[in-house]
């Protein structure tokens, strides 16, 4: 993984990917991922139903991570800049040293290691670089394929339900678990 000037939203590269910030541009794709019924199948989320409503999406995410530290990048495959998935560091915690870990990933290129690859590198840089000791990930508990992917980026299972949420079960990462390939 490698990344731009901190001072600036971090901008990361892995072998096949370029994390990068979300733009007005991406409005198309992210009413896809915010639409698509088999994407949003287990997200407890309003689908959009404009692309008005998704470009008003980018707009909050982005006024977020200039007043925040919401981390969200958009996930395109190297020379190309069309998103094809979005990935987050959010509800970070500098007291406890730990955040939440969000992603999804159009249907078209799942199953190609892609959001490994992606998960690898934004888990890097918030427990390397922004110093995390853990990160935590919730997901509905009948999401085998997210299941499958926490697991094999070495997150383990700690509560199988949420009182406040029944249907979700929690992970987690810390800082020394070794990553994956």
């Amino acid at each position: 993984m490698s990344v731009n000037n901190e001072n600036e939203f971090p901008i990361l590269t892995t072998r096949r990917l370029t994390l990068r910030p979300l733009r007005e541009s991406d409005a198309n794709e992210i009413f896809t991922l915010r639409s698509d019924e088999k994407i949003n199948r287990y997200v407890d989320r309003q689908q959009s139903k404009t692309l008005d409503e998704a470009l008003d999406f980018i707009k909050i995410i982005s006024t977020k991570t200039q007043e925040s530290n919401l981390k969200y990048w958009a996930i395109t495959i190297k020379g190309h800049d069309t998103l094809i998935g979005t990935i987050c560091l959010f509800d970070e915690s500098q007291d406890h040293k730990k955040c939440e870990i969000g992603f999804e990933l159009l249907n078209e290129f799942q199953g190609q290691g892609i959001m490994v690859e992606a998960a690898n590198s934004v888990i890097e840089y918030g427990l390397q670089t922004l110093g995390f000791d853990a990160i935590k990930a919730h997901t509905h508990k009948e999401n085998q394929k997210s299941i499958a992917l926490l697991h094999k980026l070495n997150f383990n299972l700690t509560r199988l339900t949420l009182d406040s949420e029944p249907n979700l079960v929690v992970f987690l990462r810390t800082k020394n678990q070794e990553p994956t390939s």
